[in-house]
């Protein structure tokens, strides 16, 4: 059978998300993926070719909506810290404004990954370590600036951050208060002599 007329591949790659996101990789299997599309197992296959090639393309529309999107695009004469602040406080703010408590499709598909199941472990891995990586350029750019010390260890830090980010959306499935999630956020930021305020950052050590 082939593909129906109504077939539009935008809205299908966002219905295949949230089938990701809520049920994760391993369970949404290509059938589930056609059923919940409206189309044949013939006509999945013809328009994505395979599971792991629609679930690129959900994390892709993923990425671009998550709230985490605001580091991609920092004002180059902006500072650092009160961005990282402002990010993790709309991260709890969309984590607990939904009623399913989702937490985040990557976080989720990578709790279900393992060496025995590779199929995606490379994918999200990948992302992990992009997302430090940012994370460790965003404190280069706060070094540069004044804002913490330059011989700030960047790696180690961006590991922590990495870590709270990956922590809040598991911890978000239980604790359903945004001002508890954004204690959890401020003590750990400042811990790390990453927290800022008003704007201004707070002293900051290595």
């Amino acid at each position: 059978m082939g593909r129906p007329i109504s077939f539009e591949r935008d809205e299908a790659v966002r219905v295949a998300m949230y089938e990701f996101w809520e049920h994760g990789y391993n369970t949404t299997s290509a059938k589930a993926l056609s059923e919940a599309l409206g189309i044949s197992r013939s006509s999945f296959y013809n328009a994505f070719e395979s599971r792991r090639s629609i679930f690129e393309e959900a994390l892709e529309l993923y990425k671009s909506e998550a709230p985490d999107r605001a580091l991609n695009a920092m004002d180059v004469n902006a500072p650092v810290l009160p961005l990282l602040n402002s990010m993790f406080k709309e991260v709890c703010r969309v984590l607990c404004d939904d009623r399913d408590a989702r937490g985040c499709m990557v976080v989720n598909c990578l709790a279900e990954t393992s060496p025995r199941n590779p199929e995606i472990t490379d994918i999200l891995v990948s992302l992990s370590e992009a997302s430090i990586d940012r994370f460790a350029a965003l404190l280069r750019v706060a070094a540069k600036r004044g804002e913490i010390p330059r011989r700030t260890n960047f790696r180690k830090k961006a590991l922590a951050l990495q870590t709270l980010l990956t922590g809040i959306n598991l911890l978000s499935k239980v604790v359903r208060d945004e001002k508890e999630l954004m204690s959890v956020v401020s003590q750990t930021l400042s811990g790390l002599g990453l927290n800022a305020a008003g704007g201004k950052s707070r002293p900051a050590t290595p």
